[in-house]
């Protein structure tokens, strides 16, 4: 019966292999295969018989039923039996050889099935294979491919057959006439020979050790001869590569006679074949074999066919290499590999044919070529030692291509050369001097148009690989050390190798290192006479020079500091110790900084003090007359790089500063200033700065040869002019005036300042301004040459600054100040005044600000000019990119980054333009504040600001901000500098804080900050001019400070109320003679066309007359006329300021006339009624009466009329009656006052119910009639009008009387849930209502009791959206344990039973919605003992049970006992929750109300029922056990319907109340409920697989609930520890392990929960249907086969093959698996 059995599984799945989808047929496939592992035998003769028996089953099924039958014979080969195997040997061989006609994936299944069972029947497979490969009849050709296949898979089996095959095999050659069939002939020849080759190349381990190549010979060769004098000239390309693939191989089994005989002919054809295939690297594989067979046979032949192989071997090489393509490089692989066989014999006519090829132009050829060189190189090297000379001479052409891939192909060469000791060679230095050539290729050179042949990553550059092969090679190959050293440091100073100086220093560095490991203190650099190494000058300038800019080239500062600090003994011996502390500081530097960070100005700075210190330390004055000569002789070759040319020229004056010969540093001098490239605007500047830093040492010396070069003709305009630059033009004259100009500013800058003032003024400004304006016929003529204008302030500048840095400044007096004044602000006026391109106006400025410090003192109209000049020139300059509080971040020097080569073009413009911007402010700050020191007093501070005074008040923002700033700061250094010798008054303080303070306002958020600086700056000057000292801290003015973060916000509420701190602030501290003067200057502050500073003079304004109005009675009437008349005029924020004294005093004597007229007005409230309204709470007892009567006014009439709007419309529309609509916006305005919080306090429950349930009658309705007509009106015009919505105006009403009494929080918390939103929908309205309670119960707890009391009288309203909407309010309460705190439970439970019978279903609904809420609002629980386990709280819970104990356990829980039923099955329930005795109280009413609402029948949508189901599952843990047993079965039996439900919510709801019954039993339950426990298990494990989330999350918590009633603790803990909440499910892993679980303890549920699996057979949703099958095969899988009575397997059979008919692929699938399982019951 079993094998019975098992051949019906395997029919059934036999027969499902038919199905049209993939994976099913894969899974009936796996199924097979899963059977077979169990009944090898079984499963492969049902398969055989099937096979056997539909001789009509199409091919691709047959091909499926093979594969597995492979499989199965493949993993169970040992179980067979010979009957067994030859059965499916003739199977596989029929079914090989069934047809003609080649069907590959049927026939080489068959054929896989032989070749597996060949591993271990090989003699029946081939009695089998033999019996149709007879002599003299043409064999199937799937008969020769699967002996090639037993071949290889079978060596040692195959081979003793090999030779009778081949003798029947080779007339049949003859015989094929179908090129297919040779091919299948050629690819079991190519196995026969590989099998063979392998077979005698490990004889040791072979059968039959006799076997010998011999035996092999004779069929081979007659092979040979067909395959290559016949089949190879045949037209069809397959068979011309199977045949030479076969040709390969077979060449090693041929007679040395024969093969001998036939290479003339054989290398020939082959390399014909190069010819006829595209794809060819079976071609170059079997031409490696035929050379290898030849070579090793000795073959003379290869000399005569030498020169084709390698033409044809060339011409394969040279094909360009697609690394896309694996192909072709394949093909290169084999192709070098013959290559390396004909160098091995072959040498000197190999390199002949390859070293002419290098001589071509051709690209290909020459990298092709190159390639082949550097493998013979490496491949035979013994062959190419004495070849060197020859090679190397032929590399001189290669080395002039500039192509990047003949580089690339040279630069690998040499590499390879390198390790070979070719470059020890003759003319092995030009292969390093190309690579250094190549190391020193800017990236830019390499790139190349893109195409197919361009290079594809930078990686692979030229200049990459170059620098890592001559790393590698210096680091790596001992011997290249003698060729290296000191050959590279040749390369150091050549400025064509600057882009090599990285990885030159690297490598001379490490072997140098080695050179002193081996040689001790031994000198480094042997010159013996060696003119082509550079000098030590030479070495130390180049390297020093190019390590000022040490982050290009990759770093090359650091590495070229690195080699001085190896070669400091071949420098100078001096210097060993010195360098040994500097460099290593200079280095860290450099870790410390990137390119975009490094200070440029600072890092010079040390480079010449680790110059200037190297040369104190040497102190050797021909030493260091020797490094200048060689300095100087340097500079032209940095004419391409002037940030490093103006480095040297600073290096220059460094070395003749420390010289001592007089005679020396005036020549050197004289030299420099003839053969400057005075075009260069750094060349200038690096000479200036040469200049000053010798003048340091050398001061008289370097006047006296500035101002003989001046006396030369140089300057003169006449002609005959330039005796010395006699081919320069005029503005080159202009650049020379400009190069002398800034020497002497550098000079002056630097010189000894003892020295300097008496020198200055003859010498310096005198040549200046000799060089700056030069005479044509006695006529004075100056330049319009911008450089030598900005030359001479520049120099000035730095003149006038030394001067100042005196110690004796304070006596000199400059004669030529007020010319050089005069001649700045000409210079500061003729630059343009919107744009800000060059430094001229800033250094114009500096320098005004040193001479205004000097005697004699400037006149005053001149100071006024001067001022005057400055702030017009700098405050109208166009506003930069950025705001000014960042640009301070961005101060970095331009032209350094730009120099470097860093951003862009446009990116570094910005940069500049920030960077100048604010040097130029800084100027005009310095400057302003050095003329308010020279008066310092209230006067001398009110011309500042009357300066200042037009650009306060631009009405462009930028001059604005900068004019604010220049104050800030003038005030501040005022007050700074104070001196206080007498009480005076300080009489313009109200002028000047009115001025200021309105600015606090002011749009841009940086004026904003300076106008507070300013105010505070005058408040402390009060105190000062009052007697206070200086350090005094005033905590009234100290407060403005604390006060500038709010000035930042750019809400308006925020900005003003710290303008109205701000005038608190000035109001306590201004005299009261001030407060007039400032009233007037705020009045007129009111027309300022900055709207921000209007508003805060006006808020000004109303706090000081509050603040001090008392000491202004006679003017209140004026000030109050003043505003009204702007209110009118200008309808700004002041207006409603005047309005509200109005509206008060009207109200306090006609509150109601008030409130009746407003509620007069227009719908909807314009701007000022809405105003006029909220003036009327700033005065909290008349608002108090106010709210009481507009509440009276929205109570009087009806919420709404119905009316049709059309006499056929079919429902009546609702519009809004107008008195409470028109109440409704007055109480909202009303609300929104800030005042009104005390009135709304007081009238909070009336006014938050009669708002409430105006939302909900409002809800849908219109606006009036007139309203709509009105909008409509509006629309057709064009004009916008602001519509007004009944219900949204009663939302905002709400919203702002919850806000005004106090309960902000309620208003944000549903605003961020949406609340306010939903109340609005009809949709949403219940949840918006349900969101308002929640918010209420947890921020507005203390309002509840008199806001419940009023609810409760809604009870019976004729209007049911308000029933409804009081109910949901009220039963959303009891989620809150607010309701236990105010003892509201009893109340609010009598009122929500009270509504059980009310006539709407959606009343009912909330009614059970909130008792089922206690459960989540009830106190904290009191535990009696110590209970076993803690309590959930329904779906909110925080704890999952735990196992409790059972019966029979040692530690019982304590507590008192709850019924005698637990006893049944002893059950304890001993550790319940003592509740409050309401809770008990009530539970057998809340079971009744939840029942009750299960059985609603006048609920046509079960949504009553939906509701009891989720109170029921909330209530569980909190009624009392007795209450709970009577009626938990009946529960359990109602809910189980629900949980196939069609919608989701009711799945979810009863499977989760399912889960809380569970748990109520606490692990010990009645055999009854046990037996809906049993029957939910199935239902519960498929909704696992449920499409809603939801439904899967109930499923996961009802078994977690489930597991401690089923009495196993290992199921249990399966369900707790896979079903977590949040945690990922692998299913089937999980089903798996639970039936293996309800197996093992369980077995007699099988047969119950196989039929409640078959029942989903059929279920609607596809992923329950798919894991019912599932189900079913793992309890079948985990089952003992003893249990097999309890299945009826006819029936499961049965309805499993109906699921094989599924429409759904992945049930089909899941069928199929589950049928592979049943062979458990076999």
């Amino acid at each position: 019966m079993s094998e019975t059995y098992v051949k019906r599984l395997s029919t059934i799945l036999l027969d499902a292999v038919t199905d049209k989808d993939p994976r099913v047929q894969e899974q009936v496939c796996a199924a097979l295969c899963a059977l077979g592992e169990s009944q090898p035998v079984e499963v492969l003769s049902a398969c055989e018989e099937h096979l056997r028996l539909h001789e009509k089953l199409a091919h691709p099924y047959r091909t499926m039923i093979l594969r597995a039958m492979e499989i199965v014979v493949s993993n169970h080969i040992g179980e067979l039996d010979k009957d067994m195997a030859r059965a499916i040997i003739f199977l596989a061989s029929n079914e090989m050889t069934k047809v003609k006609e080649l069907v590959s994936d049927w026939q080489q299944a068959a054929s896989s099935v032989l070749v597996a069972v060949g591993r271990r029947f090989i003699s029946s497979v081939m009695e089998e294979l033999l019996s149709k490969f007879q002599p003299g009849l043409l064999p199937h050709p799937c008969t020769v491919h699967t002996l090639a296949s037993l071949s290889v898979s079978n060596v040692f089996g195959m081979v003793p057959f090999l030779t009778s095959i081949l003798s029947t095999m080779l007339p049949m050659l003859g015989a094929a006439k179908h090129d297919s069939m040779k091919v299948v002939f050629c690819c079991a020849l190519q196995r026969f020979s590989e099998s063979t080759l392998e077979y005698l190349a490990n004889l040791d381990q072979a059968p039959d050790p006799t076997v010998r190549k011999d035996a092999f010979a004779s069929d081979i060769s007659g092979a040979y001869d067909i395959l290559f004098h016949q089949w190879l000239q045949s037209r069809e390309a397959k068979l011309r590569l199977a045949v030479v693939e076969a040709l390969g191989p077979m060449s090693h089994l041929l007679p040395s006679e024969k093969l001998e005989e036939q290479l003339p002919k054989l290398l020939p054809g082959v390399l014909a074949l190069y010819k006829k295939h595209a794809e060819t690297v079976h071609v170059s594989k079997s031409l490696g074999q035929i050379l290898e067979a030849a070579v090793s046979v000795g073959s003379r032949t290869l000399d005569v066919q030498l020169d084709s192989l390698l033409a044809a071997l060339h011409t394969q090489i040279c094909v360009p290499v697609e690394s896309s393509s694996p192909l072709v490089m394949s093909n290169q692989k084999e192709v070098l590999r013959c290559f390396t066989v004909l160098a091995c014999c072959s040498p000197d006519r190999l390199l002949a044919f390859l070293l002419p090829k290098l001589d071509t132009n051709n690209e290909r050829t020459r990298v092709g070529t190159l390639q082949v060189l550097r493998h013979v190189i490496n491949a035979a090297a013994a062959q190419m030692e004495v070849k060197k000379p020859f090679i190397l001479s032929s590399m001189k052409l290669p080395l002039l291509d500039t192509n990047n891939k003949v580089k690339r192909a040279v630069v690998q060469v040499v590499s390879a050369m390198a390790h070979h000791g070719y470059l020890e060679q003759p003319g092995g230095k030009a292969m390093v001097e190309y690579i250094v050539q190549q190391c020193a290729l800017p990236p830019e050179a390499e790139t190349q148009k893109p195409g197919a042949d361009s290079e594809a990553l930078a990686a692979d550059s030229v200049r990459a690989i170059s620098v890592s092969t001559l790393y590698l090679v210096s680091t790596t190959v001992d011997r290249m050390g003698e060729v290296l050293w000191p050959y590279l440091l040749e390369f150091l100073v050549p400025i064509r190798f600057t882009g090599a100086l990285s990885p030159l220093c690297r490598s001379l560095v490490h072997l140098a290192q080695k050179r002193q490991e081996a040689g001790a203190h031994a000198p480094l650099i042997q010159y013996n006479g060696n003119v082509h190494l550079p000098s030590p000058y030479a070495v130390t300038t180049r390297l020093l020079v190019v390590s000022s800019n040490p982050y290009v080239g990759d770093g090359r500062g650091a590495a070229s500091l690195r080699l001085l600090s190896v070669l400091h003994q071949d420098i100078h011996p001096a210097l060993g110790q010195q360098w040994a502390t500097a460099i290593p500081l200079l280095l860290e530097h450099l870790d410390e900084y990137s390119e975009e960070t490094l200070p440029q100005e600072e890092w010079e700075e040390k480079l010449l003090m680790f110059l200037r210190d190297s040369l104190a330390v040497v102190s050797d004055n021909t030493w260091v007359c020797q490094l200048t000569l060689e300095m100087c002789k340097q500079l032209p070759n940095y004419n391409g790089t002037p940030l490093e040319k103006n480095f040297l020229y600073k290096c220059v004056g460094t070395t003749l500063g420390a010289a001592s010969s007089k005679e020396v540093v005036r020549k050197h001098l004289q030299e420099l200033l003839e053969t400057a490239r005075y075009q260069e605007e750094r060349e200038r500047e690096g000479l200036a700065c040469c200049f000053g830093i010798c003048a340091i040492s050398h001061l008289d010396d370097t006047l006296a040869q500035l101002e003989d070069f001046v006396k030369s003709d140089v300057l003169r305009k006449s002609a005959g002019i330039f005796n010395i630059f006699k081919d320069r033009s005029e503005s080159e004259a202009d650049k020379v005036r400009s190069a002398l100009i800034l020497c002497y500013g550098h000079v002056a800058a630097r010189a000894p300042r003892e020295l300097l003032l008496a020198r200055v003024e003859a010498d310096v400004f005198r040549n200046m301004s000799q060089c700056f304006s030069t005479k044509v016929l006695g006529i004075k003529v100056e330049t319009k040459d911008p450089a030598l204008r900005l030359s001479l302030v520049q120099s000035v500048c730095m003149a006038t600054q030394a001067i100042c840095s005196s110690a004796h400044s304070g006596s000199f007096h400059l004669s030529r100040k007020a010319e050089l004044v005069a001649q700045m602000v000409e210079f500061i006026k003729a630059e343009p005044p919107d744009s800000l391109r060059t430094p001229i106006r800033k250094k114009a400025m500096l320098t005004c600000m040193y001479l205004v410090t000097l005697e004699p003192a400037l006149e005053e109209q001149v100071q006024a000019d001067l001022i005057h000049s400055c702030l017009h020139s700098v405050m109208a300059v166009l506003p930069e990119p950025e705001e000014g509080d960042s640009l301070q971040e961005l101060s970095v020097a331009p032209t350094v980054a730009l120099s470097r080569g860093g951003g862009s073009q446009q990116d570094w413009q910005l940069l500049f333009f920030q960077s100048l911007y604010l040097d130029t402010m800084q100027a005009l700050k310095d400057l302003l504040t050095s003329l308010l020191q020279r008066n310092m007093t209230p006067q001398g501070l009110q011309v500042m600001v009357e300066h200042l005074s037009p650009w306060i008040k631009s009405p462009k923002g930028h001059e604005r901000v900068r004019a604010l700033g220049l104050s800030a700061c003038l005030l501040q250094f005022f007050l700074e500098h104070l001196q206080i010798s007498a009480l005076v008054p300080f009489h313009n303080l109200g002028l000047l804080v009115g001025l200021f303070s309105p600015r606090c306002a002011d749009l841009w958020p940086a004026t904003r900050r300076e106008a507070v600086s300013c105010v505070h700056s005058l408040l402390y000057l009060q105190l000062g001019y009052e007697g206070f000292s200086r350090d005094y801290r005033d905590d009234v003015a100290e407060q403005l400070l604390s006060l500038k973060d709010g000035l930042v916000h750019p809400d308006p509420a925020i900005l003003f109320h710290t303008c109205h701190s701000i005038a608190q602030i000035i109001a306590k501290r201004l005299p009261p003679d001030q407060l007039i003067s400032l009233l007037l200057t705020l009045f007129e502050g009111l027309g300022d066309p900055d709207k921000n500073c209007s508003r805060a003079a006006t808020v000004m304004i109303n706090c000081l007359l509050k603040e001090r109005g008392n000491m202004l009675q006679e003017k209140v009437p004026e000030i109050v006329s003043v505003l009204r008349s702007k209110m009118q005029e200008t309808r700004e924020e002041h207006v409603l300021q005047a309005a509200q004294h109005s509206v008060l005093v009207l109200a306090a004597h006609h509150r109601a006339a008030v409130v009746s007229s407003l509620l007069g007005s227009p719908l909807p409230f314009d701007s000022h009624t809405c105003t006029l309204w909220r003036a009327l709470a700033l005065e909290p007892g008349l608002t108090a009466q106010v709210l009481g009567l507009l509440l009276e006014k929205i109570s009087r009439d009806v919420p709404f009329k119905e009316s049709r709007a059309f006499l056929l419309s079919s429902t009546p529309d609702r519009v809004a009656t107008l008195l409470p609509l028109a109440a409704t916006c007055a109480l909202h305005e009303v609300a929104s006052a800030p005042a009104s919080g005390p009135a709304v306090l007081e009238l909070y429950p009336q006014l938050f119910v009669a708002l409430l349930l105006r939302v909900s009658c409002t809800m849908g309705v219109q606006p009036p009639r007139h309203l709509q007509a009105k909008e409509r009106r509006s629309a057709s015009s064009g004009l916008a009008s602001r519509s007004l919505e009944p219900c949204s105006s009663a939302v905002d009403a709400l919203q702002a009387m919850l806000v005004r009494g106090g309960n902000e929080d309620v208003v944000q918390r549903m605003e961020l849930d949406g609340g306010w939103q939903l109340l609005k929908t009809s949709a949403g309205h219940e949840e918006g209502v349900t969101q308002l309670a929640s918010a209420m119960a947890k921020f507005a707890g203390p309002r509840l009791p008199l806001v419940m009391k009023a609810l409760f009288a809604t009870q019976s309203s004729v209007y049911e959206v308000q029933r409804i909407t009081s109910t949901a309010f009220l039963a959303e309460l009891l989620s809150s344990n607010v309701v236990n705190d105010l003892m509201l439970l009893e109340s609010l439970l009598d009122n929500l039973m009270a509504r059980q019978k009310d006539t709407s279903a959606r009343v009912r609904r909330l009614v059970l919605r909130g008792l089922a809420n206690v459960a989540l609002g009830s106190p904290d629980k009191v535990t009696v003992g110590q209970p076993s386990e803690a309590l959930l709280l329904g779906e909110g819970g925080t704890a999952e049970p735990q196992l409790v104990r059972r019966p029979g356990q040692t530690q019982q829980p304590q507590g008192r006992r709850v019924g005698s039923w637990a006893a049944g099955r002893g059950m304890a329930w001993a550790h319940r929750y003592v509740w409050p005795p309401q809770v008990r109280t009530h539970g057998p009413q809340l079971l009744t109300a939840m029942i009750g609402g299960l059985d609603d029948g006048d609920d046509p949508h079960s949504l009553v029922a939906l509701e009891a189901m989720v109170g029921l599952a909330r209530l569980m843990d909190l009624v009392d056990a007795w209450d709970l047993r009577a009626v938990l079965l009946h529960i359990a039996v109602r809910i189980r319907p629900f949980f196939d439900s069609e919608r989701m919510e009711f799945r979810s709801a009863s499977i989760r109340l399912f889960g809380h019954l569970n748990k109520a039993c606490r692990g010990d339950c009645e055999d009854v409920f046990l037996e809906q426990v049993v029957g939910g298990l199935a239902p519960l494990l498929l909704h696992l697989r449920d499409p809603q989330a939801p439904v899967v999350a109930a499923c996961r918590f009802a078994l977690r609930m489930c597991g401690p009633n089923l009495e196993c603790e290992e199921l249990a803990a399966v369900f707790q520890k896979h079903l977590q909440e949040g945690r990922g499910l692998h299913f089937g892993e999980f089903l798996n392990t639970t039936c293996k679980h309800l197996m093992r303890h369980f077995p007699d549920l099988l047969g119950r929960l196989l039929s409640t699996s078959l029942f989903y057979f059929k279920s609607s949703w596809e992923d329950v249907r798919a894991a019912a099958p599932m189900l079913t095969g793992f309890l079948v899988l985990h089952v003992e086969a003893e249990q097999r009575p309890q299945v009826d397997l006819e029936q499961l059979l049965a309805a499993l093959q109906l699921l094989l008919k599924d429409p759904a692929p992945e049930v089909r699938a899941k069928a199929a698996e589950t049928l592979g399982r049943l062979v458990k019951f076999a």
